[in-house]
């Protein structure tokens, strides 16, 4: 297959990103993710399928959709929309039909040429200030092969271009998506192999390991450190990350990220349980101490997002 027509599951495109790499940027993310993080806030980039997202607020009841569904997954009666998700194959009828934004469609089926016409729109923007193209998730490596195809046909057309990943994945996934990758956003969600698994449903390892290839291959790479109240807010857990950063020349800064709860309406819209909702955001002066605990043991930049 020509690698322009190379298709990927893209759930969601979003422009004029600031904190997703240098300059402004493009951010297409990608559906599927091996890990099951507790806090995660994109839960429709989850599973590695399209799903609908349902928004009853803003339904008016005017039955496009059900007039759209083929299997029945949608009834009005009295003005009530009922959606039966055990019968939905999540095609994106309803959602196409929807013209209130009650249903989207989390996951489609697109070409790079497709995606990349989309990024180029905003070309003069990522001259202007050094931007360009970030691929995120879900987690990229999972769409290694489309991917890199997408990120070199962006490097073609002479745009930067930054992967923000987990880590976990296969050593040749990682190696197809680095030869394309200028800047890599490596999140290190906790730092004890032992706790690891517990908050991320995998464990540290593969990602230890991945992270030490970019160092090998001297990839330039940010730490992204989301800080969880009651979960990884330790530390030992800050002196580990000021560790790896110290060890690894190619890490450029650590960037802080405090929890958020910005997710919790879409596992509303999924029907789904979230998996972790004990905690509150912390107030800035907490979330200032920890970004303080990391600089006190390392020279390395550490900026709190």
């Amino acid at each position: 297959m020509n690698s322009e027509q190379q298709t990927g599951l893209v759930f969601d495109v979003q422009r004029f990103s600031l904190d997703d790499g240098p300059g402004i940027r493009t951010i297409v993310f990608l559906k599927g993710c091996p890990l099951r993080c507790l806090w995660c806030h994109n839960p429709e980039g989850l599973c590695a399928r399209p799903e609908i997202l349902y928004t009853p607020d803003h339904c008016t009841g005017c039955g496009r959709c059900a007039a759209a569904c083929d299997n029945g997954c949608h009834t009005i009666a009295d003005g009530v929309h009922v959606f039966r998700r055990e019968n939905c194959t999540a095609c994106g009828k309803c959602a196409d039909a929807c013209l209130n934004e009650a249903l989207r469609l989390a996951g489609r089926r697109r070409t790079v040429d497709d995606v990349l016409e989309e990024v180029l729109l905003d070309r003069p923007f990522y001259e202007q200030s050094g931007g360009g193209l970030t691929v995120s998730g879900g987690e990229p490596l999972l769409q290694a092969d489309f991917a890199a195809a997408l990120l070199r046909a962006a490097k073609e057309s002479g745009l930067n271009t930054c992967v923000e990943t987990s880590g976990f994945g296969s050593a040749e996934a990682l190696d197809a998506v680095a030869a394309q990758t200028d800047l890599f956003l490596f999140d290190i969600k906790e730092t004890d192999a032992q706790r690891h698994p517990g908050c991320t449903g995998v464990p540290l390892a593969p990602i230890s390991a991945n992270l030490k290839r970019l160092a090998e291959r001297q990839k330039p790479v940010i730490l992204r450190c989301p800080i969880i109240p009651g979960c990884n807010d330790r530390t030992d857990h800050f002196a580990a990350v000021a560790a790896l950063a110290n060890e690894m020349p190619n890490v450029r800064e650590i960037h802080v990220e405090p929890y958020h709860p910005w997710g919790r309406d879409k596992y509303d819209q999924l029907d789904r349980a979230p998996g972790y909702d004990r905690a509150t955001p912390p107030d800035k002066e907490v979330a200032e101490g920890w970004a303080t605990a990391i600089r006190a043991a390392t020279d390395k930049p550490v900026r709190l997002l």
